[in-house]
């Protein structure tokens, strides 16, 4: 039996093992005790994590993947295999209530993502980094270039701050299409995102959310121009933090940004 890639899922299948390995031991697998795959397809990268000492979630909205696991897949590896508890769910990473799932416990989450979704996922990862220690996986190059780039580079942006707010970003490497099947349209690349130890931030984080993502809308102006709708005060609006571009600011800077904004909203109360 085999699973045919669905295009209206974004599915590209992963062929070769010596990857699918490394993606699997890019994570440390220390303190916590559950994992989850999203969208394991036909188990190419799931093999290599049966072995590791957490309990695996293999996530997939995609029946004929689950059938495929819950039959041909477990039924070459033994009990002795299996390190932890394996479980294969029909669900959506998106939509599905993980903290309900995992009964508020700390979990990891690794996969050859759809790329159609792939941005989805680590807004909903940021979303939930209470929970998600840390995070591995395959996108599109560009897109995984853009979570890891800093200030000052042309894809700095949006996801970058709001995912680096949280997260210690990496790029750990580059995938040619050949190794997939169909094979992708373009190059891949696999990042891998840790929780920063103080990952609490120092202002509001829905407005933080909001002045991040105004500022990019209007990239190409200065933050003066870009926030005007936020109907900040002249005097606020003179720290020369203002005269910068947007791809300028360090998350940091957002963060202070962010402050100064709610502390100026209060004091013109």
């Amino acid at each position: 039996m085999q699973v045919k890639a669905k295009k209206h899922l974004g599915q590209h299948f992963l062929k070769d093992l010596n990857i699918a390995q490394q993606i699997a031991d890019s994570l440390s697998y220390s303190g916590y005790k559950h994992l989850v795959e999203i969208g394991p397809g036909m188990g190419v990268l799931t093999q290599f994590l049966l072995s590791k000492p957490v309990n695996l979630v293999a996530m997939d909205v995609d029946r004929e993947s689950i059938a495929y696991l819950n039959t041909n897949f477990r039924a070459q590896f033994s009990k002795a295999e299996i390190n932890q508890d394996f479980e294969v769910v029909n669900a959506d990473f998106l939509n599905d209530d993980l903290v309900e799932r995992f009964q508020a416990e700390e979990f990891a989450v690794i996969g050859n993502f759809p790329y159609n979704i792939s941005t989805q996922i680590v807004f909903k990862t940021i979303e939930l980094h209470a929970y998600i220690p840390e995070f591995a996986g395959m996108f599109q190059k560009e897109v995984a270039q853009r979570i890891c780039a800093g200030p000052g580079s042309k894809t700095y942006g949006i996801t970058s701050v709001l995912t680096q707010a949280f997260y210690d970003t990496e790029y750990l490497f580059t995938v040619k299409p050949n190794v997939f099947n169909p094979p992708p349209k373009v190059d891949s690349g696999v990042l891998r995102l840790v929780r920063k130890a103080n990952y609490q931030l120092e202002c509001d984080q829905k407005l933080l959310f909001k002045v991040v993502k105004t500022a990019f809308n209007q990239r190409r102006k200065t933050i003066r121009n870009s926030l005007k709708t936020l109907q900040l005060s002249a005097d606020l609006t003179s720290n020369p933090i203002f005269n910068k571009r947007p791809e300028q600011l360090s998350v940091s800077e957002f963060i202070e940004l962010t402050k100064k904004i709610d502390e100026d909203a209060v004091s013109n109360q």
